[in-house]
């Protein structure tokens, strides 16, 4: 098993956002997407998994609904908003671009500079 990466400050909330662009789920549901699409290697305390999700709501980037889960208990469910969408691909340009520079500085050869 490999060993789990610390998340970067300030991803937190892109990934939440992306999970939640993939569809709606209750806040643990979120939790377990990021980690499921991560091959488990993320590890999020859910105490700042959840001060995100109230962020994210508070900025109007996902909006919740009271549902009932998949164990009949009631869970509020969160899903993108139009700002949400806005606000992802915004980020996701960010983080590409500055993997993108990072990965070159990494490659870089003594005699290429």
């Amino acid at each position: 098993m490999r060993k789990p990466v610390d998340l970067p400050q300030g991803t937190l909330e892109m990934l939440v956002l992306k999970a939640v662009s993939l569809d709606p789920l209750h806040g643990y549901g979120v939790l377990l997407r990021i980690q499921q699409i991560s091959g488990e290697r993320l590890e999020i305390l859910q105490g700042s998994f959840y001060t995100a999700i109230y962020r994210l709501e508070r900025r109007g980037w996902i909006k919740g609904k009271w549902g009932e889960s998949e164990n009949n208990r009631r869970a509020r469910f969160y899903s993108l908003t139009a700002a949400g969408s806005r606000q992802l691909k915004a980020e996701t340009a960010r983080w590409t671009d500055m993997a993108a520079v990072v990965a070159g500085i990494l490659d870089k050869k003594p005699h290429e500079i």
